[in-house]
């Protein structure tokens, strides 16, 4: 069983949908029991970080959060990348959930990339197992986001993009994922990583 977390953030359905067409069984939810019962945990979103941290606060999801984030076979996508992290620069003086180690930044606007940077990039793999387990190195994945995560721990760094910066696009430690880019809504290599983190067994 999927649990899909619901703290009022957008793109849920979509992460549903893409789990339904892999014939995962999944639900959309906040009930904590539901949670941290499941075998796999996603924290999908789409929105502002500052206001995300508030509604789950609002939720009492936050203690939920970070106790699947540690127990569970987990996955962050885009907005619930950045949220593992300590904070943002979208939301000065918001914390966040503080899981991982790094910086969430604004891309910068001075080197003549649209920002928010949406469309498809390239991803250079550092961590070939996992989430990425026969997924080619440089496949492509689709991209919604104004901010990005740097300086994370080397270690735990399992994928780079570029646009106009090295972005952070995907970081893995033990069952803890998470990917700055949209799977859901990247074909072919989205649900292959879909898929892996599905098969991931639950120890």
């Amino acid at each position: 069983m999927v649990a899909i977390i619901d703290y009022g953030a957008g793109n849920l359905s979509s992460v549903k949908k893409a789990l339904d067409y892999l014939g995962a069984e999944s639900e959309i939810t906040q009930d904590k029991e539901k949670i941290l019962s499941a075998s796999h945990v996603i924290l999908p979103g789409v929105g502002s970080f500052g206001d995300a941290m508030e509604s789950m606060r609002e939720r009492g999801l936050v203690d939920t959060v970070k106790q699947a984030a540690r127990e569970k076979n987990f996955l962050g996508i885009c907005l619930g990348l950045q949220l593992l992290f300590e904070s943002s620069e979208e939301s000065p003086g918001v914390e966040g959930l503080g899981m991982l180690n790094g910086k969430i930044k604004t891309i910068p606007k001075d080197n003549g990339l649209k920002v928010p940077h949406i469309g498809w990039n390239s991803v250079s793999l550092k961590e070939k197992d996992g989430i990425f387990k026969n997924i080619d190195d440089e496949s492509y994945f689709y991209f919604v986001h104004s901010f990005y995560l740097d300086g994370a721990d080397e270690d735990v760094v399992a994928g780079v993009t570029q646009y106009g910066v090295p972005i952070e696009c995907a970081v893995q430690k033990g069952r803890l994922c998470a990917v700055q880019f949209h799977p859901e809504k990247s074909s072919k290599s989205g649900l292959a990583l879909l898929k892996n983190f599905l098969n991931t067994e639950v120890e």
